[in-house]
């Protein structure tokens, strides 16, 4: 079972790395299956997952208030 917070972490990777991706535009619902999938994926494996945390990918305070 993942705990919740490395789950709202995996599923903000998910969601930033498909959200970055260069088709996004033309092909929004495959956008959207990327982001499913890559979430399923970091979730098998979640501690290789919070490896991104702190990185270019999601940075440590994106859960953050903003002030």
């Amino acid at each position: 079972m993942i705990e919740p917070r490395t789950k709202d972490w995996i599923d903000a990777i998910a969601l930033r790395i498909s959200d970055e991706w260069d088709g996004k535009f033309y092909f929004p619902e495959d956008a959207k299956l990327l982001e499913n999938v890559l979430a399923k994926a970091l979730s098998a494996v979640p501690d290789e997952a919070m490896k991104l945390v702190g990185t270019g990918i999601i940075e440590e305070s994106y859960f953050d208030p903003l002030n």
